[in-house]
């Protein structure tokens, strides 16, 4: 019985890739689910950390604090997709950081619009409740894009 407990053990040290089975693709399914819920609602989907969030803007700009209720952005419309989608397990189960591209075109409410919106994301999030909530986050235009038009939530 000792022998076969160290041999396991022993297995979960060589392969702990076996401890975050299932963190990467469920984040990446509810990150493309929040976007699917954005573009089809023309509202950012409600999966902020309950303690909220630090983000930088593609916009440029200042830090904003953003509350547990997250960014009551609503846009006229929003054809926002992610690409490339790449997952970092910090701690399993408890957090990751997501890297990917958002390209499309946007008009926020009262803004004006944004016919080429193509950032770079890295996003830091935290298991609460058993769903993925951000925690920061960080959108950079790539060269010959735009970011958005908004600069503060004041």
């Amino acid at each position: 019985m000792k022998k076969l407990f160290i041999v396991c053990i022993g297995l979960l040290v060589l392969n702990p890739v076996q401890l975050i089975a299932g963190d990467k693709e469920d984040l990446i399914k509810q990150i493309l689910a929040n976007n699917e819920y954005s573009k089809k609602n023309s509202q950012t989907a409600d999966n902020y950390s309950s303690k909220g969030a630090l983000e930088f803007w593609s916009s440029g700009g200042l830090l904003q604090k953003i509350a547990p209720a997250g960014r009551p952005e609503k846009y006229d419309y929003m054809n926002i997709d992610f690409k490339h989608i790449e997952v970092v397990i910090l701690v399993p189960k408890k957090a990751a950081v997501a890297m990917y591209y958002s390209e499309g075109s946007m008009k926020p409410q009262d803004a004006p619009a944004v016919s080429h919106y193509l950032t770079r994301v890295t996003q830091v999030y935290v298991k609460e409740g058993g769903s993925w909530k951000v925690r920061a986050s960080h959108w950079s235009p790539v060269s010959g894009g735009s970011g958005t038009s908004q600069t503060s939530l004041d």
